[in-house]
């Protein structure tokens, strides 16, 4: 969180630079059969000097309904909105620190309640329709936060108070309280830094209208079926080696990699289960694949119903025999066993801590079932997406078996889900969450009273103490060990107190070409062609 010298970033990047053009970087995953096989691969091979020219075709899983900053609610969106447009920081590749971008270096007051950043003077935006691709301002940046901070869907400038322009190039940005966790915020998509006239010009249509600084700027969008990206010329950063990209719109996870085989597409976004053995056996392609901050969990509700009684959340804990639905779910692997609520990549997660999590055991499932006043079960319903029933069906059949509790699946497509999960009236759901390694965005999201009402603590969960550690983890200090420590001890009394059955985690994953060389996967979803962080992706030809 210190303030970064410009000197220092420029060593940052060249050395980045350097490794780009000369390094062939590969990795192979050590529970690898072979040291020939492609899984766990974690970026393209690099075959000699970067070549300039060429498109980059890019299937995506899902469509993107729109890329307004403040208006994305889903990480495929903002998949194409990095290539479009650029935060003030960005997180370097494996998500251990932040880098410049729009900002050259910035400083924490001691209060924790002002930030301060210096920007560059050599951005441009490209050119739209309400504005000639003029240079970016200061009052762009306030314009764009404060914009963000009051009207954002998704809330992603949480405890913004307001923007100031403190200077030609610099900005001060001041919070109602002190946030420990502002910057992971700064490198979000909806964060990025945006023309006024753009946005006001377009209205309601600057969503399919996204202008912004980033590398490439949008030539087409073809609705639910593709957009086409191409190099924007006036680029601060290193020139994009690619004339351009067309992210295809592919929903059908088959589809994806039968276009892949066929050459349609060169690289395949989201590669499971079947698929992922599909595409190691084929020589044209590469699996890239590493553990995401992803985590799949099932909710139990803890206001009503038989679960607000913990000893039934316990005994439906150790009645779930979690390695049978993981293996179950994941035939060909991509995941593992989660043991709470933050993924192993985060550096708030403790080792420690697993001991704490239920163990399979049926017989004292049925014991502690028996003491909470349901010997013989009970009925229930567990809300889902279709994409999650193969975890419903087997953790159905488990509580059958185990504690005759008789679970009716209801599948539900997301906004359904959604608004019946935030209101509290799910008994039992399952979830999925994906975020950044700072666990502000997993513990206060699904555990603060605050998000009772709110998709992510849509289970009711409540303890004060659970409240003030995590309050105490973002307002005392910004020393990433002194908070990590605050957050294992949130995490001890929620293990202790069982709000939710953990399942898996699972991988970032893609599929692609041998031609597509400097293109890696990373742990957040984010899909990255240039970024400051030295990525800059091209094509062998």
């Amino acid at each position: 969180m210190k303030g970064k010298r410009l000197s220092r970033w420029w060593l940052l990047v060249v050395a980045s630079l350097v490794l780009a053009l000369t390094a062939c970087s590969s990795g192979s995953n050590s529970n690898s059969s072979s040291s020939s096989s492609k899984e766990g691969k974690t970026e393209s091979t690099s075959a000699g000097k970067p070549q300039d020219g060429g498109t980059l075709k890019v299937g995506l899983s899902a469509n993107p309904k729109t890329m307004d900053p403040i208006k994305y609610t889903g990480v495929y969106e903002s998949q194409v909105m990095r290539s479009v447009a650029d935060t003030l920081i960005v997180y370097n590749k494996d998500l251990s620190d932040f880098l410049p971008a729009l900002a050259t270096e910035w400083k924490v007051s001691d209060d924790m309640k002002v930030y301060t950043f210096k920007l560059r003077d050599d951005v441009y935006f490209q050119p739209g329709k309400f504005q000639d691709g003029r240079k970016m301002t200061a009052e762009d940046v306030k314009y764009s936060l404060e914009r963000s901070a009051k009207q954002s869907a998704m809330n992603r400038l949480r405890g913004v108070d307001k923007v100031e322009v403190t200077g030609e190039n610099e900005v001060a940005i001041y919070l109602t309280e002190p946030n420990a966790a502002l910057m992971p915020m700064l490198t979000d998509a909806g964060n990025v830094i945006v023309p006024k006239e753009e946005v006001e010009g377009w209205g309601d249509q600057f969503g399919s209208h996204l202008v912004g600084t980033g590398p490439f700027k949008i030539e087409s969008w073809d609705q639910d079926s593709q957009i086409k990206v191409v190099r924007h010329d006036k680029y601060w950063g290193e020139k994009p080696h690619l004339d351009s990209v067309v992210f295809k719109i592919i929903p059908d996870p088959n589809m994806m990699v039968n276009s892949l085989r066929s050459g349609d597409i060169d690289v395949g976004m989201d590669v499971k289960g079947q698929n992922r053995e599909l595409v190691k056996q084929d020589s044209k392609l590469e699996l890239l694949s590493k553990p995401a901050l992803s985590l799949t969990y099932l909710d139990l509700n803890n206001k009503k119903g038989p679960t607000a009684n913990k000893k039934v959340r316990e005994a439906i804990y150790k009645a779930t025999n979690i390695d049978e639905i993981v293996k179950g779910v994941n035939k060909w692997g991509g995941a593992e066993k989660s043991f709470m609520a933050l993924p192993k990549g985060s550096w708030g997660y403790s080792k420690d801590l697993e001991k704490l999590t239920p163990t399979y055991d049926p017989k004292e499932a049925k014991k502690l079932l028996a003491e909470a006043g349901y010997p013989d079960g009970f009925k229930t319903e567990l809300y889902l997406a279709e994409s999650r029933v193969p975890y419903g069906t087997i953790f159905q059949n488990q509580m059958k078996k185990n504690l005759n509790i008789d679970v009716e699946l209801k599948v539900v497509e997301w906004g359904t889900y959604s608004d019946t999960v935030a209101k509290g009236n799910a008994p039992m759901s399952i979830g999925g969450w994906t975020w950044y390694p700072d666990p502000y965005f997993f513990l206060f999201q699904l555990f603060h009273t605050k998000q009772i009402g709110a998709l992510g603590n849509g289970k009711g969960y409540e303890n004060p103490e659970v409240d003030k550690l995590l309050d105490r983890a973002v307002t005392e200090t910004v020393d990433q060990k002194e908070r990590a420590k605050l957050y294992q001890q949130a995490l001890e009394i929620i293990l202790k107190d069982v709000p939710r059955i953990e399942l898996d985690t699972v991988d970032a994953s893609a599929g692609i070409a041998k031609s597509v060389q400097g293109f890696d996967v990373s742990p957040d979803y984010s899909l990255q062609i240039v970024n400051p962080n030295g990525t800059n992706v091209w094509l062998k030809k």
